[in-house]
């Protein structure tokens, strides 16, 4: 099975270097110098990584025949993909692939059907889960340890421990207090 290991960014300096967003448990077994990776769109690559290094808690790749600025920025928002055996797991039981997730029931604490997760969706700072609703709508629950409290591959379903609001109305017909803009 083909899984997104990566997310190539902007370039950093004038050498082409790329920022990577990384979407693997195991970058440095994946993203070594030397390694060629498939790319989605796969008429970008596939791409040989020539060198890496974290800078500042973000990993820089150069790619072999991309060494330039201008160059690199051509690689920006190419995603990074590998073969992964579909029952293969992460080592910490508390990761999962995206794979994994998608299709999974998604349930309140309380018992309460809130739909199906059709997408993880990888926002900087933040992965959070998109779960289609029974009427077709869509809701967006981040994947926290407090409002994400279980998931459970073998059982089909992810429970959830949302807000009140994040689901919808609060029962007692009161919306949540919005957050209003500063003055100007």
């Amino acid at each position: 099975m083909e899984v997104v290991v990566g997310r190539i960014g902007r370039p950093h300096g004038l050498k082409g270097e790329v920022t990577v967003e990384v979407r693997t448990d195991d970058p440095e077994g994946r993203m070594a110098p030397g390694t060629s990776v498939r790319t989605d769109p796969p008429a970008a690559g596939p791409l040989t990584i020539a060198d890496g290094r974290v800078h500042s808690g973000r990993l820089l790749l150069v790619f072999e025949g991309y060494a330039d600025r201008a160059a690199a920025e051509r690689l920006r928002g190419v995603l990074l993909v590998a073969d992964v055996d579909p029952d293969e797991r992460p080592e910490d039981p508390e990761e999962f692939f995206d794979h994994q997730l998608v299709g999974l029931r998604v349930r309140t604490v309380g018992g309460e059907d809130v739909g199906i997760l059709h997408e993880v969706l990888h926002l900087p700072g933040q992965d959070v889960l998109a779960v289609r609703r029974a009427d077709g709508g869509e809701v967006l629950v981040p994947f926290l340890q407090a409002m994400v409290p279980t998931v459970d591959l073998d059982a089909g379903e992810v429970l959830v421990d949302p807000p009140p609001g994040l689901l919808g109305p609060v029962e007692d017909g009161v919306d949540p207090p919005v957050a209003e803009d500063p003055p100007a």
